[in-house]
């Protein structure tokens, strides 16, 4: 999950260096350090904590005029966070330095292997051992050593390397971690992500596995890190803008995201739905009609948040397509014994592409004959080159760790995979496609209307809650993934410990929790289930539980049962998930802003998950 930048070129480096950071520090802040070149000598500087702390030590040399170097900003998987353990690491001679995302798994039987040797470790990372192993097969030629040490090295990785007898030279490679090329004018870059290129250029190569690549001022050469071959790569112009990733006047990154979901939505919805005819084309899904109609069963496979998706696409598949589907939790789907075949639709589901579980997910799926689908908002990432077909999100660039805008467009994307499928199998007439397929559309009109109301109510609301240890969300049907998404929101940004369930799960065990102290947020708009939902509710209120409903406008009788009530305009059943998740998000927000905490970067989380 680290962050990696690299520059060579005609800019003052430590700038573009920071600059970079910057915009990569969602993917780790227990430290953060850059290196570069200067009068044949390598200069490094680390500090532990969030970049604020290397920008304090660096104050001073902003201005050096040096134009090849690294940075790095650490999520840490070996080694405490502290700055012997921040990168770049160096080589015994202190000539070679290296900055790591991934993890080197026989980095101990390597380790063990160098100390032999008479290498010195100063660290407690198993990155320094690949500084020593490339400095074991250095001699004239860096590219040569750091093929040399790729070989012998098992684990993921992604990689910049820099030597001080290669001045205005610098190498990436990649093995299931993501890296980025950046082309400018006289200059080249390295990135594990898109953000950090676009204050400079948007014309990217992204690297696959096994490749490495030799960056010089202006000029790069690609080859495959086995057996040296050169590779020809077109690169990919990006749409996003700087100032995309930027806050905008917000005080933080999650709530500008919030605010950014009705656009998000109707950016992934146009062109693909006709409101006119009610037709539904994905053209990127890389699958003939025959196929659609044979598939027997859909494999959703996700992480986090994106699971919560899945979660809700089930339901709607199955009604409207009629098509078995099993949700799977990534790490778990990799590891379980599968029964794939050609009739079975694997769909992949990640906001970076790049989730390393859901990767290997896919990949071993694919081995096993199922044709694959990614839902991603990342132009040319793993995911979306390794799979049959893709269909994009467009929620544009993505900072905050909570992915609020990810969601909704995900939901979005699901949907009109549904109607896709649901008209090619012949399952839903063109009646029922017209009617969800606008309704789908004026959402984000919708939400884009009751979005200032409900922050305001609900930044009253929570004073009775904020302070709460312990929180419990309750749904049913397709609510009750949000129900889910909703408690990992909060837990992930203020630190409550909040748990989801489905309402009628509680008398199963939950229950035993409730008392006077414990706050319950239930989901109970007016659809289906929803005198069930209200029977739940009942039950919590009997035991004395702190009530908080988010329930259809004019329902009146939810204000007999707590004066803390979210109401919500009424909308077609199948898209109270886009809708109801909004307050939830807000809630959370409101909450861990209340308390203090840092909403964007909170503690131990990462917003990219490259390692397992």
């Amino acid at each position: 999950m680290c962050g990696i930048v690299g520059y060579t070129g005609s800019r003052k480096v430590v700038p573009v260096l920071l600059e970079g950071l910057r915009r990569l520090e969602y993917r780790g802040y227990d430290s953060a350090g850059i290196v570069y070149q200067m009068d044949g000598e390598i200069v490094k500087y680390r500090a532990a904590g969030k970049l604020a702390n290397l920008e304090k030590e660096v104050d001073d040399i902003i201005g050096t005029d040096s134009h090849t170097g690294l940075g790095h900003t650490r999520w840490a998987t070996h080694g405490v966070p502290n700055e012997d353990n921040a990168h770049p690491h160096s080589d015994c001679t202190g000539e070679l330095v290296v900055v790591h995302n991934g993890i080197i798994e026989n980095y101990s039987s390597l380790k063990e292997e160098l100390l032999a040797d008479g290498h010195i470790f100063s660290s407690e990372t198993d990155t320094e051992v690949l500084a020593h192993l490339i400095e074991k097969y250095l001699e004239k030629d860096l590219v040569a050593a750091v093929r040399q040490a790729l070989a012998r090295v098992e684990g993921s990785y992604a990689l910049g390397v820099m030597w001080a007898r290669e001045p205005d030279k610098l190498i990436g490679a990649r093995n299931q971690s993501p890296l980025v090329m950046g082309l400018g004018e006289d200059a080249c870059y390295l990135a594990s992500d898109i953000p950090a290129l676009l204050p400079f250029t948007r014309e990217v190569i992204f690297l696959d596995d096994n490749e490495l690549v030799l960056l010089e001022k202006g000029s790069y050469s690609i080859m495959d890190i086995e057996d040296g071959a050169s590779l020809e790569k077109l690169p990919t112009r990006i749409d996003w803008n700087p100032a995309m990733a930027e806050k905008a006047g917000y005080k933080h990154f999650m709530l500008k995201e919030i605010y950014e979901q009705p656009q998000a939505i109707i950016d992934t919805v146009k062109g693909r739905v006709f409101p006119d005819t009610g037709m539904i084309q994905l053209p990127e899904i890389g699958l003939t009609d025959k196929e659609v109609k044979n598939i027997e069963r859909i494999a959703l496979v996700a992480c986090g948040t994106s699971w919560h998706a899945a979660l809700v696409a089930k339901y709607w598949i199955e009604k409207w397509a009629g098509i078995p589907v099993d949700v799977d939790i990534a790490s778990e789907f990799r590891y379980r014994s599968l029964l794939m075949n050609e009739r079975v639709l694997t769909i992949a589901i990640s906001q970076s592409g790049e989730t390393a579980d859901t990767l290997a997910g896919i990949r071993r799926a694919s081995s096993l004959g199922s044709r694959v689908i990614t839902i991603c908002n990342v132009v040319g990432s793993t995911m979306t080159r390794e799979a049959d077909g893709v269909i994009y999100t467009h929620a544009g660039p993505e900072i905050s760790v909570a992915s609020p805008k990810a969601f909704t467009s995900q939901l979005s994307a699901l949907f009109l995979l549904t109607l896709y499928l649901g008209q090619v199998r012949g399952t839903m007439d063109r009646e029922v496609r017209l009617q969800l397929g606008r309704a789908l559309i004026d959402i984000a009109a919708t939400i884009e209307t009751i979005l200032p109301v409900l922050q305001k109510r609900i930044r009253t609301m929570i004073e009775d809650f904020y302070t709460a240890r312990d929180f419990l969300f309750v749904g049913r049907g397709l609510n009750f993934p949000i129900a889910l998404e909703g408690a990992l929101k909060l837990k992930e940004i203020s630190y409550i410990h909040a748990e989801g369930y489905a309402a009628g799960e509680l008398k199963h065990g939950p229950i035993a929790l409730i008392d006077k102290d414990m706050p319950v947020l239930a989901l109970v708009p007016q659809d289906a289930v929803y005198q069930k939902t209200v029977s739940n509710v009942e039950e919590i209120k009997a035991r004395q539980g702190r009530i908080l409903l988010i329930g259809t406008e004019g329902d009146h009788h939810l204000t007999t049962l707590t004066d803390n009530v979210l109401f919500m305009p009424e909308v077609l059943e199948d898209l109270n998930p886009l809708l109801y998740t909004i307050p939830a998000q807000l809630l959370s927000y409101e909450i861990a802003n209340r308390l203090g905490c840092d909403v964007d970067q909170p503690r131990n989380l990462a917003k990219s998950v490259t390692v397992e």
